[in-house]
């Protein structure tokens, strides 16, 4: 079976089930061992002289050793494939937490800020509805590139070796991919190849997200307010989502208590925002998971016509 068809099946496979929770609260999720890895090597290399040096080392190793996995699990069948593919593709997970924050917001304040805790890193006891929706959609827009639409591309450009190999990275990024103390240096090397493997997904996501909202004459503009995010990729989706919604995203946010002065996203859209723009994200992260869907299963058809 080709790779776009194991693709399109893995697709659908975590369109339709999701994370199962009966299987994951009795064993650890690849994610988990992931995490354990990289909180390995860095307990165990990250001290002393030459940090970088030891981060290229560690970020090497994990990578190689996603590959060689990849490798062995691809060579145990078509089916072990799909159900890894789809364990570690994130579209249900990530549309029903996002919808969460919604339904929150319905109930509560305090119910929206719970809700939204479980996916913004940055503080959230004091943040107003229209505060809380921005970080729902922002989260979403983000997360659909980096858990969706990266992994996709990378299965179907390297099949399970390259899926393994991106996902141990981005887990890399995510924990020791920081600009202080601690990680500048010994994180350099997992935060920049997060950065370059998901140059072309978050473009893509961003590019998907305008031609289903007819906003690719809004390209520019687009353009403009990525260049100023923090994130290399991550104003991409974020910009194409805020004018598919006709919302102004990011903006001044506060991280550890202290309030950072941001630019804002579609600055000039609207910012009394609430659950009905959550909701709205959440069916435009179902659109794009549709098309993606349809490509891969229109490119295994023409793989099977060509052999």
């Amino acid at each position: 079976m080709s790779t776009a068809a194991l693709l399109s099946l893995a697709l659908l496979l975590d369109g339709a089930l999701g994370e199962p929770q009966w299987l994951w609260s009795r064993l650890p999720h690849p994610a988990v061992l992931m995490g354990r890895a990289v909180g390995w090597l860095d307990r165990t290399l990250n001290s002393g002289n030459a940090k970088r040096a030891k981060g290229i080392l560690a970020l090497s190793a994990l990578v190689t050793g996603a590959i060689l996995l990849g490798l062995a699990l691809s060579g145990l069948g078509d089916i072990i494939t799909v159900l890894i593919a789809a364990i570690l593709l994130a579209q249900r997970s990530l549309c029903d937490h996002v919808a969460d924050v919604a339904r929150g917001l319905r109930i509560s304040l305090a119910e929206g800020r719970s809700m939204v805790a479980r996916i913004v890193s940055r503080d959230t006891s004091g943040m107003d509805a229209p505060r809380i929706a921005r970080s729902a959609i922002e989260s979403g827009a983000e997360n659909l590139s980096d858990g969706v639409i990266a992994p996709a591309f990378w299965f179907l450009i390297a099949g399970l070796p390259g899926l393994l190999a991106y996902k141990i990275v981005n887990t890399a990024d995510s924990m020791i991919g920081y600009r202080n103390p601690r990680y500048e240096s010994f994180g350099w090397a997992a935060a920049r190849f997060d950065d370059l493997m998901n140059w072309i997904p978050a473009r893509l996501t961003g590019f998907i997200i305008a031609a289903l909202s007819g906003g690719l004459g809004d390209w520019s503009d687009i353009t403009r307010d990525a260049h100023q995010h923090r994130s290399p990729n991550a104003g991409w989706p974020e910009s194409a989502m805020a004018r598919a919604l006709n919302v102004a995203l990011a903006g001044p946010r506060s991280y550890d208590g202290v309030m950072r002065d941001l630019p804002w996203v579609n600055g000039e859209g609207r910012r009394d925002i609430g659950a009905s723009d959550v909701d709205d994200s959440v069916k435009m992260l179902w659109k794009v998971w549709r098309v993606v869907v349809i490509f891969t299963i229109l490119a295994a058809c023409v793989m099977s016509l060509t052999t």
